[in-house]
């Protein structure tokens, strides 16, 4: 593969779309900002983590066009939204009921020992069960085989995404488990955790609700 093909507009285009998606504020970028605030550091990184295995995972199917076909079938799509709606409630009610809770007042209070494993898995489902994660997937793969340039062009398209949706996800656990962003989390603590249950509540029910 030429230097050219591996700059080449398309490649960046879907560097780019894949950016905007992945950055914009979404069910995962906020529990990602919730856990970083709330429980610090490894806790985030741990659902991080989680996140990104999940986004392997569609990288994979779309890298070997299988995310096509699976959504050819109506069923497979409905089975996603299902599950997704009723997990992005679950974390509905666990948000609304962290907000009934009193704040933390210490600012120096030791992050909650969250176990790594349960974060991860949560994170995992998050994005397994998220449709738009699949179309987003889709359309990087569209935008990355229309250069012609054969399955070692997919393979940049996709490590690249993989690598940018590591750093945002990564960033987003740093930058928000830093003591400055914990102590405005805690004075902020109940406020936060209620527009997540609004967030997830409203993703769910439109999942559970849409047509298309």
């Amino acid at each position: 593969m030429t230097p050219h093909a591996l700059f080449s507009a398309n490649l960046l285009i879907a560097w780019s779309a894949y950016f905007v998606g992945t950055a914009s504020p979404g069910p995962s970028n906020l529990a990602i900002m919730s856990i970083a605030s709330q429980s610090g550091r490894r806790a985030a990184f741990a659902f991080a983590a989680g996140v990104m295995s999940g986004s392997c995972f569609w990288a994979m199917l779309a890298a070997l066009g299988l995310s096509a076909a699976l959504t050819a079938y109506s069923g497979f799509l409905t089975a996603v939204k299902i599950c997704g709606g009723l997990y992005l409630l679950w974390l509905a009610v666990k948000s609304g009921r962290a907000a009934l809770r009193p704040p933390v007042r210490s600012s120096t209070a030791p992050a909650r020992d969250l176990d790594a494993r349960a974060l991860y898995t949560r994170g995992a489902l998050l994005h397994l069960t998220n449709p738009k994660a699949i179309l987003v997937w889709m359309s990087v793969a569209a935008l990355g085989s229309s250069a012609g340039e054969g399955p070692g062009h997919m393979l940049v398209v996709v490590a690249g995404c993989l690598c940018i949706g590591a750093s945002v996800f990564g960033g987003y656990a740093a930058l928000f488990s830093m003591p400055s962003a914990r102590r405005i989390y805690q004075r902020m603590q109940r406020g936060l955790d209620g527009c997540l249950a609004l967030v997830f509540g409203a993703a769910g029910i439109r999942l559970l609700t849409s047509r298309s």
